[in-house]
C-alpha cells in the first residue's frame, strides 16, 4: 500500500510526465501502465488526481511565461518609464495585464505588487490600494513592505484609521531590526496626525525599548516626549 501511495504522490509532484503522455499520444500506454493504481485509488479519483496533475502543470508552465514576459515591465520599472511598466509598450505587455493574465501564478501576485507601487509612485492611491491587497508573500521583507505602502497611501489620503491598521500589520509582521523601527515611525506619526498622541508614544516607547540600537532611536525619543506632552501625560 505505501508503494501506490508514493505512486500517487509521484504523478502530483511530477504532472509534467502525465500531460506530456496524453500530449503525445500516449493515453493507452499510460492507462495500462497504471491502470493498477487506477483500480486501487477509483476511478473518480483517479480523474481528480489527473485533474490536480494537469492544474499544477498548466500553473508551473504559466509562472514561467509569466516570469519570462514581465522582464521588460520590471525594465521600465527601474527606468522611472512607470506608465510603461504598468501599460507595456505595445510590444511587451505591463504590469496590469500580467496581474491579469498570469493572476493564478507568482509572477501574476508579483505583478500586483510592482502595480501598486507604480501607482502610489504615480499618485494614483485607489488603484494603489487595489493591486497592493492583492498582493501576498510569505516573505520577511516584501509582506511588511506592501502593508507599509498601503498605510502610505492611505495616509496620502488623509484616511489615518487605515493607515493605522496597515501599519501596526507592517510592523507586527515578522519583525527585524532593520525595518520594523520604520513601521513603527510611520505608525506614530499616524497617531499623532489622528490626535491619538498617546498610542503615538507607546509606538515611539516601543523603538526605544524594543530596538535600542536602531538608526531611529534618538527621534523615537524626541516624538515620545513630544507626543507625552501632547496627551498630558
Amino acid at each position: 500500500m505505501a508503494k501506490k501511495e508514493s505512486k500517487i504522490e509521484t504523478l502530483l509532484e511530477q504532472p509534467e510526465n502525465i500531460i506530456d503522455d496524453l500530449q503525445s499520444g500516449k493515453f493507452e500506454e499510460w492507462f495500462n501502465t497504471n491502470k493498477n493504481l487506477i483500480t486501487y485509488i477509483g476511478g473518480g479519483i483517479a480523474l481528480v488526481v489527473l485533474l490536480i496533475a494537469g492544474w499544477k502543470y498548466y500553473t508551473t508552465s504559466q509562472n514561467e511565461e509569466g516570469q519570462n514576459v514581465m522582464f521588460q515591465a520590471v525594465y521600465y520599472f527601474e527606468a522611472d518609464s512607470l506608465n510603461k511598466a504598468l501599460n507595456g509598450d505595445g510590444n511587451s505587455p505591463g504590469f496590469v495585464d500580467i496581474a491579469s493574465d498570469y493572476s493564478f501564478t507568482k509572477a501574476g501576485n508579483l505583478a500586483n505588487y510592482y502595480a501598486g507601487v507604480s501607482y502610489l509612485k504615480l499618485g494614483k492611491f485607489d488603484e494603489a490600494i487595489e493591486y497592493l491587497k492583492s498582493f501576498s508573500s510569505d516573505d520577511i521583507l516584501v509582506q511588511a513592505r506592501s502593508y507599509s505602502l498601503i498605510g502610505d497611501a492611505y495616509m496620502e489620503q488623509g484616511n489615518y484609521d487605515d493607515a493605522i491598521s496597515y501599519y501596526e500589520k507592517a510592523a507586527n509582521y515578522k519583525p527585524t531590526k532593520e525595518f520594523t523601527p520604520d513601521y513603527l515611525m510611520k505608525l506614530g506619526l499616524a497617531y499623532e496626525l489622528n490626535k491619538d498622541f498617546e498610542s503615538a508614544a507607546k509606538a515611539y516607547e516601543k523603538i526605544v525599548n524594543e530596538y535600542p540600537n536602531s538608526a531611529r532611536v534618538n527621534d523615537a525619543k524626541k516624538y515620545k516626549a513630544l507626543s507625552e506632552a501632547a496627551s498630558g501625560n
